[in-house]
């Protein structure tokens, strides 16, 4: 998903009564309207909220963070909650730079390594038989046909890459999905904006956990390869690949890319 730091972005009345009298700064707004604010003087905590009409309730990641927190760096739960206007969750800092802050944005071969490595940590540390959640390619598909449905895929929102190619051939080719090679416990949206890395640039931790499931490891290693050109410019994927310990699937990457763009 595409996504950013917002230039200026409104507070919404349930983050103001949730923040009480500490200050509220703004730091990520993505593209259905969600927003990420820093609490406090010293942004040791952060809210994150999304309106009703996104179509994402923050319960599901809360659950996910609870249950992934004896196993990797990820935030601290504080709290969680939704009304009529939309879900919120709120939780602890984490050390560690943001992969796509200007220090990692001028060494993005840096960077890339790590986000690889990081992934596969990620992928390694978590428990696939113990985990409740499925971010299977079945489950997309079901989710993504009942979109069309409904008349909500427009080919002009997708990449470069799928734009303006007809709905009924790329839904065709979600229908035929490859086997999975290697189930994990995917991060379920392992883009470079969701690593913490420290200054020696390791990962230092993991955010926006709401996706995260059993599927192949492919659904992640595709969008993960695939946000580096996003946010660094081409050139980075080998060693991407290289840093996780995995040469690169083509076929695999090309339908799990599809399946980002028509899911999302």
């Amino acid at each position: 998903m595409k996504a950013g730091p917002p230039a200026v972005a409104a507070v919404p009345a349930a983050v103001r009564a949730l923040a009480g009298d500490q200050p509220v700064r703004p730091v990520w707004r993505n593209e259905l309207g969600g927003l990420t604010f820093a609490l406090g003087h010293q942004a040791d905590r952060y809210l994150k909220w999304t309106p009703a009409a996104s179509g994402i309730d923050l319960g599901r990641e809360a659950a996910r963070l609870r249950w992934a927190a004896p196993y990797l760096p990820v935030p601290e739960l504080l709290d969680s909650g939704s009304d009529e206007s939309g879900s919120w969750l709120i939780t602890g800092a984490l050390a560690g730079r943001n992969a796509v802050e200007p220090r990692w944005l001028a060494a993005p071969a840096i960077a890339a390594r790590a986000l690889g490595s990081g992934l596969r940590a990620l992928h390694d540390a978590l428990p696939v038989e113990r985990c409740p959640f499925s971010w299977a390619a079945e489950d997309r598909i079901a989710a993504v046909m009942r979109r069309a449905e409904r008349g909500l895929l427009d080919p002009a929102e997708w990449h470069d890459e799928h734009a303006g190619q007809p709905v009924p051939r790329s839904l065709a080719r979600l229908a035929d999905p490859p086997p999975a090679e290697k189930l994990v416990v995917c991060h379920g949206d392992p883009c470079a904006p969701n690593t913490l890395l420290d200054d020696s640039g390791r990962v230092a931790g993991f955010v926006d956990l709401g996706s995260l499931g059993v599927a192949d490891r492919w659904a992640d290693l595709a969008v993960g390869s695939w946000s580096l050109g996003w946010n660094y410019g081409p050139g980075y994927e080998a060693s991407y690949f290289q840093a996780y310990g995995v040469d690169p699937d083509s076929e695999r990457i090309d339908y799990y890319r599809l399946l980002w763009d028509l899911a999302e």
